[in-house]
């Protein structure tokens, strides 16, 4: 809902968590620690600027102050 509400719903939920099982599960366990994720993020610029995107709330917030 984040996503489509900045626009960029371009990307199903599968899709995005696909993609970012593929670019930072380090041991390919299927699995995400957090430690993986932030270290992960914190490698891939490209995948930075996206979740930064993605889960920008500031246009979430306008939406529900506009009602």
């Amino acid at each position: 809902a984040i996503q489509a509400i900045n626009g960029y719903s371009n990307m199903s939920a599968e899709e995005f968590t696909d993609m970012v099982f593929q670019k930072i599960d380090v041991n390919n366990d299927g699995e995400l620690t957090l430690e993986e994720f932030i270290t992960g993020v914190e490698k891939d610029d490209d995948l930075m600027e996206l979740i930064s995107k993605s889960f920008d709330l500031s246009n979430v917030l306008k939406v529900i102050q506009n009602g």
